[in-house]
């Protein structure tokens, strides 16, 4: 018999919603705790997910009895601070990307996981979707030959609003750490670290990326062509080319579910897969399945990824010129 596991969710915004309807999917899966820095919202918030418990703040939470694990939901700049709060009492975490605003932050999070033997994972939840594995299966089978490139976009044209999170500096806001943050993901998934990483971007009245445009080049002489924006609706997919075909991961990439084989000489073929609720029970599965164990990261979304991952987007920050004062030292 499968052991329940007691969830809290931390920080009660748009996707904190969609995580707790996906949670409801997973039969051995509880809701059991909901903190927000509002009791109102957290109260409204556990009555329509049957949460038992509520609490208006965070701190609270962290005496919540029989909690096993908490999803982070805040916004990224809060994710540093909020994961430590929980790994420092001893509670498992999953955190939304990206994980923390920098590197540093990244470090800090890792080692109060490694110092309290307490699970850590970042809620990329695209690396545990079927979309994703099957994709993974067909370049390890060599469906499409060596992998030459990957070209990936993720765009939208977002309503404009200075004191939204999206364009406010201060609440770590722009396309790259929102949007871009995806192809990025895939680049790294597929290739592992660029040699060379060349960016630009376009920056708005408020300070943050409103567009940015990344190419990586990688020492084996293979190419990555990633793009992100707030200003426009783009096709947000991927193609994964390669020396027999190419892979098209379809519209929207990060959430696919399907993708669309062009083998060279032959008749495109779609194969669809079955993705139940939003998406997101597939990675709370994941966390589930290692949360018992000594282990204190999955082997399929390790610490030392999410290290890579900050990383390059750090690179591609400096290169671009997309700057967070509160975080950033000139």
């Amino acid at each position: 018999m499968q052991k329940k596991v007691n969830w809290g969710i931390l920080g009660l915004g748009h996707i904190a919603h969609k995580f707790a309807a996906d949670l409801k999917l997973i039969p051995n899966a509880t809701l059991h705790a909901v903190a927000s820095t509002s009791g109102v919202r957290a109260q409204n918030f556990a009555a329509q997910y049957d949460a038992v418990h509520y609490y208006g703040s965070y701190e609270e939470m962290m005496d919540c009895p029989d909690l096993d694990v908490v999803y982070i939901a805040t916004r990224h700049p809060r994710h540093h601070k909020n994961t430590l709060l929980c790994l420092k009492n001893k509670i498992p975490v999953l955190c939304e990307k990206p994980f923390a605003m920098n590197g540093g932050e990244v470090e800090e999070m890792i080692a109060a996981a490694k110092s309290n033997q307490t699970f850590l994972m970042e809620a990329l939840w695209t690396r545990f979707l079927p979309t994703t594995k099957k994709v993974l299966a067909m370049i390890e089978d060599d469906v499409i030959g060596e992998v030459t490139s990957v070209k990936a976009d993720f765009g939208f044209k977002a309503a404009f609003d200075e004191s939204g999170r999206l364009f406010n500096q201060n609440e770590g806001g722009g396309a790259l750490l929102d949007i871009g943050i995806y192809p990025v993901f895939l680049s790294l998934l597929l290739f592992g670290k660029p040699e060379e990483i060349k960016a630009m971007a376009s920056i708005g009245k408020t300070k943050v990326d409103e567009t940015c445009h990344m190419l990586f080049r990688y020492s084996n002489n293979k190419i990555a062509n990633l793009h992100a924006t707030l200003l426009n609706d783009t096709a947000t997919e991927a193609y994964i080319y390669g020396t027999k075909g190419v892979i098209r991961i379809n519209t929207r990439f990060h959430e696919s579910t399907s993708v669309t084989l062009l083998l060279n000489g032959k008749e495109p073929k779609d194969i669809f897969f079955e993705c139940l609720g939003y998406g997101y029970r597939y990675e709370a599965e994941a966390v589930m399945e290692y949360l018992f164990k000594d282990d204190i990261e999955h082997p399929l979304m390790p610490h030392s990824f999410s290290v890579d991952l900050m990383d390059l987007l750090d690179q591609v920050r400096k290169e671009a010129g997309i700057f967070y004062p509160t975080y950033d030292r000139v």
